[in-house]
C-alpha cells in the first residue's frame, strides 16, 4: 500500500522512525487542495494536521512510502484511525512535484472537518511542513 506523509513521518522529521515503509524517490503533492495547519493542544503540541477538505487550501507537498499491511496496522495505530480524535486513513490522488504528468493514487492520514473546531489553537494552512514548523513538536504520552 502507498502512504503519502506530510508530516511528522517523513524522513527527517521526529516520527519518522515509526515509518517502516520504503520511500518512493521524489516529492509528491496533492492533485487536489487541502488544508493543513499546524495545531496546538493540551496532549499535542504543533501536530501536523491535514484536513479531509478537498477543495479548500494548498496542494500539499510530502514523501509516498510503501507499506506493507503489518505496518499499515502499525501506522493505523500511531494516527487513532477509529478513534473519535485520531486520523482517518483516506485515499488522495497525488502527482510527482517534478513531472506532474506522473500521477498515483495513495492514503494519507486527514482529520476531519469536524475535529478543528474553532477553540483549537492553529497556524497556516501551510503547503508543507518544514523543520521550522515541526520545532516544539511533542505528544505526551
Amino acid at each position: 500500500m502507498l502512504i503519502f506523509v506530510y508530516g511528522t513521518l517523513k524522513e527527517g522529521f521526529p516520527n519518522a522512525h515509526l515509518n517502516q515503509g520504503r520511500r518512493v524517490l521524489g516529492h509528491f503533492r496533492t492533485v487536489q487542495r487541502f488544508p493543513f495547519y499546524v495545531v496546538r493542544l493540551p496532549l499535542e503540541n504543533r501536530a501536523p494536521w491535514l484536513m479531509n477538505q478537498p477543495g479548500l487550501g494548498h496542494h500539499v507537498v510530502g514523501q509516498v512510502f510503501e507499506v506493507d499491511e503489518a505496518h499499515v496496522e502499525a501506522l493505523d495505530r500511531f494516527e487513532e484511525v477509529g478513534q473519535p480524535t485520531g486520523y482517518a486513513r483516506v485515499p488522495l490522488v497525488l502527482h510527482a512535484v517534478d513531472d506532474p504528468d506522473t500521477q498515483l493514487q495513495a492514503y494519507a492520514y486527514m482529520k476531519q472537518a469536524l475535529q478543528l473546531t474553532d477553540d483549537i489553537p492553529r497556524e497556516g494552512p501551510f503547503e508543507e511542513y518544514t523543520q521550522s514548523l515541526a520545532v516544539g513538536y511533542w505528544i505526551r504520552s
